[in-house]
């Protein structure tokens, strides 16, 4: 079998003493109330035929309701989450207001087993965060990424 693969684009911008990214928080009624590990990089799952490139930029605008502004992509890889999804990210510099964020809806089960399903909001907001509050909220295997990000701007500095 293979692993489920997803794809998504971690915006970032210049601030005081280093860089912000752009976290989004997962919607529905399981993660209402939840904080830290509830928060993703925009992402999903690329429809047959369609690049990871492209999958990461058409979800990011369907995730957040807007265009990501433009920029250069600058790849960091990909993680294995714990349910085993393969994630893969890109990273743009760029600017957003998240108070324009409006996500597209999707459809869950809830309560779980119940046979009941709710239309939610697949991000219910998104914030520009430090990388060490991107650390705290972000899913865990997707903390590699704001690490790998890190790395290249002070690379990128030097």
């Amino acid at each position: 079998m293979t692993a489920r693969t997803s794809a998504g684009l971690l915006l970032h911008r210049p601030a005081a003493g280093g860089f912000e990214v752009l976290v989004a928080h997962m919607g529905g009624p399981f993660w209402a109330r939840k904080d830290a590990g509830a928060w993703t990089v925009p992402k999903g799952e690329p429809a047959p035929g369609e690049s990871l490139h492209g999958a990461a930029l058409r979800e990011f605008a369907e995730e957040l309701g807007v265009q990501p502004p433009p920029g250069e992509d600058v790849p960091l890889g990909d993680v294995r989450q714990s349910g085993g999804k393969v994630v893969t990210v890109w990273a743009r510099e760029g600017d957003l207001d998240v108070t324009r964020v409006s996500s597209n809806l999707v459809e869950v089960e809830w309560p779980p087993r119940s046979g009941r399903r709710l239309a939610v909001p697949e991000i219910d907001r998104a914030a520009w965060v430090t990388p060490d509050e991107a650390r705290r909220v972000l899913v865990t295997a997707q903390r590699a990424f704001v690490d790998r990000l890190a790395e290249h701007l002070a690379a990128r500095e030097h």
